[in-house]
């Protein structure tokens, strides 16, 4: 009966540990909590920029993150940020607040998918249309190395496509007819058919529960011919929390 009662008693004391394992909750931030990252773009076909920066709470509501962000070790004032209490990030897009980056989606589990779509009118001058097309999953348990440290992260991937429509451009060329009875200026206008244009996307990001952040995040970008045009990669390289 002891025996019994002993196996009993180890079960239901795992059940917290293994419900803790399968699915993490929204991290509970606190203002003070700062976060300093080395920022990397990389754009084809060789530009590359690098730098510095932190990233501190100011306040937290139950749907929002408020936070400042600058980069590190210089004077320059901060910029205020709000973001979704899941770090999701919006904006507004055809006049309606819209989200266009969700890389998590509280509580994590593994195998757990969400989509994100949006489309914008003339997001530029040289698009009259742009489409993004993203899901993302939770890959699950992943070791990453970072210059903050070595930390056992939860990894989220996301694929997707892009889908771009080029604005209706006019062109103009001019030439001089002359004859015997004076010259003249001929103007000739040519307008260009729009084209559209796809492409692929891909980001990862490696989630550590207790930094409240992810470490690691990798967002790249590729082209109609398969060739990547852009990257963008972040990595931790300190942390404070407030709590502790």
């Amino acid at each position: 009966m002891k025996t019994i009662r002993t196996l009993v008693l180890l079960i239901s004391s795992a059940i917290p540990l293994l419900a803790h394992a399968q699915s993490t909750s929204a991290p509970k931030l606190s203002p003070g909590d700062t976060w300093t990252y080395v920022d990397t773009v990389e754009t084809a076909p060789n530009g590359w920029r690098q730098t510095h920066n932190e990233i501190v709470v100011l306040r937290t509501t139950s749907d929002h993150i408020y936070f400042e962000t600058k980069q590190a070790g210089t004077t320059q004032a901060a910029i205020e940020v709000v973001e979704g209490a899941d770090w999701s990030r919006s904006r507004n897009v055809n006049g309606t607040e819209t989200t266009v980056n969700r890389p998590l989606f509280f509580p994590l589990s593994i195998g757990k998918t969400w989509d994100l779509k949006y489309s914008e009118a003339h997001p530029n001058v040289r698009h009259a249309s742009e489409s993004f097309d993203t899901r993302f999953k939770v890959v699950g348990p992943e070791s990453v190395e970072v210059p903050a440290g070595k930390f056992e992260a939860i990894k989220i991937e996301a694929e997707g496509q892009w889908t771009a429509e080029t604005a209706p451009m006019q062109s103009a060329t001019t030439g001089a007819l002359s004859t015997q009875a004076g010259t003249t200026v001929v103007v000739q206008t040519r307008k260009a058919t729009p084209v559209v244009a796809t492409g692929r996307l891909y980001k990862a990001f490696w989630y550590v529960p207790e930094i409240g952040r992810w470490v690691k995040s990798d967002e790249e970008y590729y082209g109609s011919n398969g060739t990547r045009t852009q990257r963008f990669s972040s990595e931790l390289e300190s942390y404070k929390r407030a709590s502790q």
